[in-house]
């Protein structure tokens, strides 16, 4: 089993994370439940400056899941054709309204089981539309966390889940969102995937990943 960051260090580890990241957090633009979960579907495989960019359009002409239930489908494709998975995506968001209009009076359910029934609406987005929308105890595991938390010894799991369940394990549960926000800014400006900016990073005499590197 990979060697892991003992208990007794995972404290200093979050202080230090929280030091180098404290305006952490979740970086989409929304009003409502609705426009929360249409905005972390549209992020997947793409960023969340390219969503806010097509964002303000999109939830113009259709603010509600019933007005998006029955948006035209190349509509929403040309207004978001500039993010990744496009087509695909306009079709979950059309068919995950018409869904949310008909079993659940076109509101955001609350509930994990029914937020993964929804088409396009897998763990990591139900996930943070819980922790964003309903304040609800989360971690939400994208690449940045998955990458992150493996690299420096917080997990050692080879898929999301668990991470996710590592984590939730480790971190104290009043923790867990802030720790999701917390790893992915570290994942997007010091902990890059090719060549991690460890120079610049206050984990280093803690992580292990900088430890096999013999850099200090």
């Amino acid at each position: 089993m990979k060697e892991l960051i003992q208990d007794k260090n995972i404290p200093e580890i979050m202080d230090r994370l929280e030091k180098m990241h404290p305006e952490a957090a979740c970086a989409l633009d929304f009003g409502t439940h609705f426009q929360l979960l249409s905005a972390v579907m549209l992020s997947a495989q793409t960023t969340d400056v390219s969503v806010n960019k097509v964002t303000p359009v999109l939830f113009s002409k259709y603010p509600t899941a019933e007005a998006m239930a029955e948006a035209d489908l190349l509509d929403i494709q040309e207004i978001i054709k500039t993010i990744g998975l496009y087509k695909n995506k306009s079709k979950n968001i059309v068919a995950l309204s018409k869904m949310l209009v008909s079993d659940y009076g076109g509101e955001v359910p609350g509930r994990f089981e029914d937020l993964v029934k929804l088409p396009g609406v897998g763990r990591k987005t139900a996930n943070v539309v819980l922790a964003e929308g309903f304040g609800q105890a989360r971690i939400a595991v994208d690449t940045h966390v998955f990458r992150v938390s493996n690299r420096i010894g917080l997990t050692c799991a080879k898929d999301p889940n668990g991470v996710e369940n590592m984590l939730m394990e480790r971190l104290p549960e009043d923790q867990w969102s802030r720790a999701h926000h917390l790893l992915i800014f570290h994942g997007r400006k010091v902990c890059h995937a090719r060549k991690p900016d460890c120079g610049a990073c206050l984990l280093a005499d803690l992580c292990l990943h900088h430890e096999k590197e013999g850099e200090h």
